[in-house]
């Protein structure tokens, strides 16, 4: 999975000359967080974020109405936008969870995606969280289930057995870490083509793996 699949491509652009009450205008108009600085060539040169367009209170209380009115119209985006050292982005290459740890580092919400210093994409964390959501099969009906299985080879052979065997199918799989335990991990997977009374039986007679959790999901939406 790379960034290049699931990044907003062509995104929304903007100048730094752009006055900030505009830019404002253009998130609000499009939906988004997040718009590139470009200069010539769309070449990446800074970053601008609702955040970023907020007037600081402090600010704020030192003027009047009219003054803040006025303060507004005169700032452009170079004046707010994000350069330097702040300014992160992410290679088209590269993969989500690269994309994943660069936003987690730096606790931000969305990195241009550039190529030889040319804007090509944006990848915000709704993009990621998206992805989440199509790895786990959430948008299929079916059987959501987490298993607590040993940390030790063989566990996974054995859960998919108990499913394969059936003719029941995988939609989807991932692990993680037990929490709080180095012993163990618990398998989340997504099942269909059985009852919830099938699937549930067959699971338990796997010895030494535990059902923590079973649940319908992907159900239509009224």
């Amino acid at each position: 999975m790379f960034v290049k699949d699931y990044m907003t491509r062509h995104p929304i652009m903007t100048e730094a000359t752009m006055r900030v009450i505009d830019a404002q205008k253009l998130m609000v108009e499009n939906n988004i967080r997040h718009v590139p600085v470009v200069g010539s060539g769309k070449r990446l040169i800074g970053l601008v974020t609702r955040q970023r367009l907020a007037l600081p209170p402090e600010t704020l209380a030192s003027l009047d109405v009219w003054e803040i009115a006025r303060h507004l119209s005169d700032m452009t985006v170079s004046k707010v936008m994000i350069t330097g050292k702040d300014l992160h982005t992410i290679g088209p290459e590269a993969t989500l969870e690269e994309a994943a740890d660069v936003m987690i580092e730096h606790k931000i919400g969305g990195l241009p995606v550039v190529e030889e210093g040319i804007v090509v994409g944006i990848i915000t964390e709704t993009d990621l969280l998206i992805q989440l959501q199509e790895l786990l099969g959430a948008q299929d009906h079916g059987w959501r289930v987490v298993m607590r299985v040993p940390d030790r080879l063989g566990e996974y052979r054995r859960l998919i057995r108990a499913i394969s065997d059936r003719g029941w199918g995988v939609m989807a799989m991932g692990s993680v870490r037990t929490p709080k335990r180095t012993d163990a991990w618990d398998i989340i997977l997504k099942v269909r083509h059985c009852t919830q009374g099938e699937l549930l039986l067959a699971l338990k007679e796997i010895e030494e793996q535990e059902v923590i959790d079973i649940r319908e999901t992907g159900l239509p939406k009224a």
